[in-house]
């Protein structure tokens, strides 16, 4: 089966970081550059390959600013069938929002504060809509660039048992990222799986590497299948970031994505006042 991601080191390690806040302008630079320098594939549809998305000492900073099991909560939608043993969720997430990640140890809340403003950057938007342009414009036209895209940026932390079923993504999201976090590449095998649907079934087309600092992009359409086989015992966890940019170009896409992200802030705030 193909491989579609190029190789990665298979250790990641500080280059020059002696802790800190990260410089946000710096990781937004070279974060809009890895977009801009990835490579743009059509098969099985079209998409990015990303490497070294972050600078490797502030990658190191996020490694050791990962937030702790409670600090997570049950992520919904399709991985509501997907269960642990004990009920919880095999998938859990935190919102790279300042409203959640305000519960979080000072130093870790610092680190991820300036990874979320950075994925929520104009630059960072831009470059993905730019490299992204054959399929924004397929299922857009020729003024996808007029669309309104409004980003989602979620750590999120996959364990045994998680899975999710061979899908396009819903119609609501107008770009789908996944930036792999694994310290190294023990891991590899895990990544997400790309299909083509050939009118009766679905072929696999090949499964990105789970390797450190690296990660894929597509504009959503019909046909943009995806998929994550079962994360077997041997994987303790699968952790990533999700970074979704949501249609926002009409009323009701506005108020469905601001509604949706202050009431989960507001559940947020409850779940935290129940931990106390």
């Amino acid at each position: 089966m193909a491989t579609l991601t190029s190789e990665s080191p298979s250790t990641v390690r500080p280059t020059g970081s002696a802790g800190g806040t990260p410089d946000l302008k710096r990781v937004v630079q070279h974060v809009a550059g890895a977009i801009d320098a990835a490579p743009q594939l059509p098969e099985p549809f079209f998409h990015l390959e990303l490497s070294d998305i972050f600078p490797a000492d502030v990658y190191q900073q996020m490694l050791d600013a990962m937030p702790e099991k409670g600090d997570y909560r049950v992520m919904s939608g399709r991985t509501k069938s997907t269960r642990t043993t004990d009920g919880s969720g095999t998938r859990t997430k935190i919102d790279l929002f300042p409203e959640y990640i305000r519960h979080l140890p000072p130093g870790k809340r610092e680190v991820w504060a300036v990874v979320g403003k950075a994925l929520c950057s104009d630059e960072v938007r831009d470059a993905f809509r730019r490299r992204l342009a054959p399929g924004l414009e397929r299922r857009f036209g020729p003024d996808y660039a007029k669309v309104g895209m409004y980003p989602i940026p979620i750590l999120t932390r996959d364990v045994p048992g998680y899975r999710i079923s061979i899908h396009p993504d819903t119609h609501w999201k107008g770009m789908t990222i996944q930036l792999y976090l694994p310290p190294d590449n023990s891991i590899a095998n895990v990544g997400t799986v790309f299909h083509r649907h050939n009118g009766e079934k679905y072929e696999r087309a090949g499964q990105m590497s789970f390797s450190p600092n690296t990660g894929y992009a597509f504009a959503v359409d019909k046909d943009t299948y995806h998929s994550v086989d079962k994360v077997g015992p041997d994987v303790k966890r699968r952790d990533s970031i999700l970074l979704t940019y949501f249609v926002d170009s009409t009323p009701l896409h506005v108020l469905r994505n601001r509604g949706r992200r202050i009431g989960n802030a507001i559940l947020n705030e409850i779940r935290g006042l129940t931990r106390r």
